[in-house]
């Protein structure tokens, strides 16, 4: 399935904000440039190629606005299902790519950087199949899924839940790699968080 050299990596964008008033969080205002770039930047220096980015709400003005040379936007028509329609566009989308594992990534979480998607690339190539970051011994994101898993976590995606039962179901397999020194799992999902966008 692919070199354990090479990990692709897959940014979830498609969402509308509709905690936000309908402002789509791929772009939100992060330093002057869209949010949505800095995922593709962080996967990009944690080690990740290609990277795949799903879009959804605002597509045409995601396409218009942000600066992505190099990665692949893929459509996802039926984004206001939920994040499990974006997973699995996104992993539709990389059929036929070599890599041995994929890092998934959320667009709105900005305190996350590319050591954590570094962290769990290692955790990867030292033999790990899932691996997600942890924070304070909790599970989060962003999360790496062996080859050999992708059409299982595709089967099971549905609404807002993305990989989350998939997860479940493979616990005893999950390697947890703690990132709490370097990052922090904040999500900009209303509006008292958009500060974070700030940082």
């Amino acid at each position: 399935m692919g070199s354990p050299e090479r990990v692709a990596g897959l940014v979830l964008a498609a969402g509308g904000g509709r905690r936000l008033g309908g402002r789509a969080k791929a772009l939100l205002n992060h330093r002057g440039r869209p949010l949505v770039e800095r995922a593709d930047a962080v996967l990009r220096e944690g080690g990740c190629a290609p990277v795949h980015i799903v879009v959804g709400a605002s597509a045409d003005k995601v396409r218009e606005r942000a600066r992505l040379t190099g990665s692949l936007l893929v459509d996802n028509p039926d984004w206001e299902s939920g994040m499990g329609s974006s997973l699995r566009a996104g992993l539709v989308s990389l059929r036929g790519v070599e890599a041995s594992a994929l890092v998934v990534m959320l667009v709105d979480q900005p305190r996350i950087g590319s050591g954590v998607v570094a962290r769990l690339i290692a955790a990867h190539r030292a033999g790990a199949d899932l691996v997600a970051a942890s924070y304070g011994g909790e599970r989060g994101h962003p999360v790496l899924v062996a080859a050999r898993y992708w059409d299982e976590v595709a089967d099971s995606a549905r609404g807002d839940r993305g990989a989350r039962d998939f997860l479940l179901a493979h616990a005893r397999d999950l390697a947890l790699v703690e990132c709490s020194d370097i990052a922090a799992p904040d999500d900009v999902d209303t509006p008292d968080a958009l500060t974070l966008l700030e940082g």
